[in-house]
């Protein structure tokens, strides 16, 4: 009774979670009904189990939920991620259109800007781009995808995504973890993606299509759209409600200004991990007043939200003046990293509870069982449950929470890096979480005005298909050449 108890559970969250319903309340309830199957105390669960979790999955990340949002709502409003995507379309042109959203995108998301701002802002350059080289619409989407969803959130070395961050604590690694594996794993996706999409461009072409339909992508219908919120919530770290809160400038700053900001982030996060975080004595962490903690555990955390605040300062000095309302574009910012953290908080909850009943230990026993070793149950372990809860970070903090200490025991015992776990963990969990129900896929399709039946094959190839055949050649290297 107790794993169909589980079954069941995650049948109901997956079911309603799709069909729009909010997580806040389905991850307690799907909870609870596992619990009651396997006839554990309820309240005990629910307010124990359950809330523990989520508040100790706040109480480590919710840091870099508010400084990614905020970042993300003050590039938005000063215009500097406009800039930086009007200056690379320009330079590459309409012969380059693919190449120039595909970069425009990873550039701004692996600067630090929050995965949803840059669906909204990138999403009408990118039809004005299409519509002019004759670009199926239907493309859209897995362009914008392959730049912001995939190698700039799991693979490039010391990307502030939330994914990248949530292994750290669980592994005592930095946002840099296999840093060579993440770079070849980043130009596997970024290669495979960009020749199916340059492929299905070329076969539209001989068929003679166009564009298609004239009529502009609904942004901003998509951004009220409370099913596409309760969906995008669970995804990223950014409340599309909040999108049109506050105004933003008509004046774009310069792009060397545009930029200057994520440059911020990428240097001071570097910094912080190897050269002032190392020198630092922090032995006071061990006492009972600070949690009994070590700075392998919070390091990685530390490390990034520091470079978010950084650069947010900087964006503050040089652009700062171009905000129309400062404050309301703050309020903004802040306003939409609540949702997102308490809906994957939630999700946390939900696995913290069917990971205590004690008919979990059958689900342990075969993911650990899988053949291949520790590193390929990992990542199915990551895989399948980012699919099923349609959430990188909720996945992989179930999975990590459950089975986190169990893999790093097996790392020492078969002498495999924590750096090479790291990222295995948060490639895998950027695979499969890209299915039908996923928050950033029903907002992809939404702002650019196409559906499931056009545009999904392209999203599978270009961001599942491509992340799985990274997600192999870094277990392969690592696997043969260890970590590095």
């Amino acid at each position: 009774m107790g794993l169909a108890g589980i079954l069941f559970g995650l049948a109901l969250l997956v079911w309603f979670a799709y069909r729009g319903w909010s997580v806040l309340l389905l991850a307690p309830a799907a909870a609870l009904l596992a619990a009651a199957f396997a006839g554990e105390p309820l309240l005990a669960h629910w307010t124990q189990t359950f809330m523990g979790s989520a508040a100790q999955f706040l109480a480590q990340f919710f840091p870099i939920f508010l400084m990614g949002a905020l970042f993300g709502k003050l590039m938005e409003d000063t215009g500097s991620v406009t800039a930086i995507a009007r200056w690379l379309t320009t330079r590459l042109g309409k012969e380059r259109a693919l190449l120039a959203v595909v970069l425009a995108g990873a550039l701004v998301t692996y600067g630090g800007v929050s995965l949803f701002v840059a669906f909204f802002v990138l999403a009408p350059m990118a039809e004005a781009l299409f519509r002019t080289a004759a670009i199926p619409r239907r493309l859209m989407p897995a362009a914008l995808a392959l730049g912001t969803s995939t190698f700039t959130m799991s693979a490039l070395p010391g990307t502030p995504a939330i994914q990248n961050a949530i292994p750290m604590p669980f592994f005592g690694t930095t946002p840099f973890a296999a840093p060579g594996l993440g770079v070849i794993a980043a130009a596997i996706m970024l290669g495979f993606g960009l020749w199916w999409l340059q492929r299905a461009s070329a076969v539209a072409r001989r068929r003679g299509e166009g564009f298609g339909d004239d009529a502009p992508a609904p942004v901003d219908a998509a951004a009220d759209d409370p099913t596409v919120r309760e969906r995008a919530t669970t995804a990223q770290t950014f409340d599309p409600a909040e999108i049109h809160h506050a105004e933003p400038t008509d004046s774009p700053p310069p792009v060397v200004l545009a930029a200057l900001p994520l440059g911020v982030v990428i240097a001071v996060n570097l910094l912080m991990s190897f050269v002032v975080l190392p020198r630092l004595d922090t032995a006071f962490l061990a006492e009972p007043r600070w949690g009994a903690t070590s700075l392998s555990a919070v390091g990685g955390v530390w490390s990034v939200a520091v470079a978010l605040a950084a650069a947010i300062v900087a964006l503050l000095l040089v652009s700062g003046r171009r905000l129309p309302t400062v404050r309301l574009s703050m309020d903004a910012g802040a306003n939409a990293a609540v949702l997102p953290a308490l809906s994957v908080a939630s999700l946390v909850g939900f696995g913290a509870v069917v990971a205590a009943l004690p008919a979990f230990a059958v689900v342990r026993e075969w993911v650990l069982g899988i053949g291949g070793g520790p590193l390929v149950s990992l990542a199915i372990a990551t895989n399948v449950l980012s699919a099923l809860t349609g959430s990188a970070s909720g996945g992989l903090t179930i999975a990590l929470d459950a089975l986190g200490p169990t893999y790093m025991k097996l790392a020492a015992e078969h002498g495999i890096d924590p750096g090479l776990m790291h990222r295995v963990a948060v490639i895998g969990a950027g695979t499969l979480d890209s299915l039908p129900h996923n928050g950033a896929v029903v907002t992809l399709l939404a702002v650019c005005g196409s559906t499931h039946a056009k545009s999904y094959l392209d999203i599978v190839m270009a961001a599942i298909v491509s992340a799985l055949l990274a997600l192999v050649a870094v277990i392969v290297l690592g696997t043969l050449l260890g970590s590095f």
